[in-house]
């Protein structure tokens, strides 16, 4: 008995070595140390890319003595390691705000590379990195009227504003009312970089009761672009146009409107809140 014990020990043994375990190398197997040890084998990593596929929006901080600031607003795509967009630079005289500016580059990691085609001669690139939804490098002009502009960049990536919408206008004459409803913000951008914004509302006014937003592109209709927001409401009574700007840490937009083609033409500002959190 002690034989046959000693035997199916052995053989117990020799499997358990040449096959391993799993989750082991054992003796002979792939990274074997030759000691006949099992040794354990490490998970391999799967990477986790950052997806900046966005609206954003970038500021310019110039090293150079006297020039100002600039804004570059608008959306990036990806693709894998690639990335587009489509942006336009508002704040210098070098630059048409009405002209879309194109961007390729590379994502590697969290490193971003971009540069922009030709606007009147000029390239401007951006090197940084990205963390947080946020974008820190430095960017450079080269040719044209901007040549040897540089400095460094921020960027904040922007959420969408799909929400319940609550605000209050006031008039120029000193009245007020509310506005009250809905609005969704297209998931993709157009080629000139803004992303459309739909629609209802009712108001509290005798001028006009309720209203569609209509769906448009920068420069005209309602979107978004960066922080900038420009809704053109149809009200039965005139046509309602606002133009403002997002504060991304609050949802709040605060701007101007104007009521043109109804019988209740004004003017006035207006603050604009989502009245649940906003998608950030």
């Amino acid at each position: 008995m002690k034989h046959w014990a000693r035997i199916l020990w052995l053989s117990a043994l020799v499997l358990l070595c040449g096959c391993g375990v799993a989750g082991y190398k054992g003796a002979g197997g792939p990274g074997a140390t030759g000691s006949g040890l099992p040794v354990p084998v490490p998970p391999d990593p799967t990477p986790h890319g950052v997806n900046i596929v966005s609206n954003w929006q970038f500021t310019t901080a110039s090293t150079v003595p006297g020039t100002p600031p600039l804004t570059i607003a608008g959306s990036i795509s990806q693709s894998g390691s690639s990335v587009s967009g489509a942006v336009h630079v508002d704040g210098s005289n070098c630059f048409d705000r009405l002209a879309t500016m194109g961007l390729t580059g590379t994502l590697t990691g969290d490193n971003l590379s971009l540069a922009s085609t030709s606007v009147a001669g000029q390239v401007v690139t951006f090197t940084g990195s990205i963390a947080n939804s946020a974008f820190t490098g430095t960017y450079t002009i080269n040719g044209g009227c901007a040549n040897g502009d540089q400095g460094n960049v921020t960027g904040i990536e922007i959420g969408y504003i799909a929400n319940i919408l609550n605000g209050t206008f006031s008039t120029s004459g000193g009245g007020k009312f509310d506005v009250a409803g809905n609005m969704a913000q297209n998931s993709d951008a157009g080629p000139e970089g803004s992303f459309g914004i739909t629609g209802t509302v009712t108001f509290t006014t005798p001028c006009f009761s309720s209203g569609t937003i209509t769906p448009g592109a920068f420069p005209s209709g309602s979107f978004i672009m960066g922080t900038s927001v420009a809704l053109e409401i149809e009200t039965g009574n005139g046509t309602l146009a606002f133009l403002g700007t997002l504060k991304p840490d609050t949802g709040e937009i605060s701007g101007d409107y104007t009521v043109v083609g109804g019988t209740c033409d004004q003017s006035g500002t207006a603050l604009l809140v989502g009245s649940s959190p906003w998608d950030y």
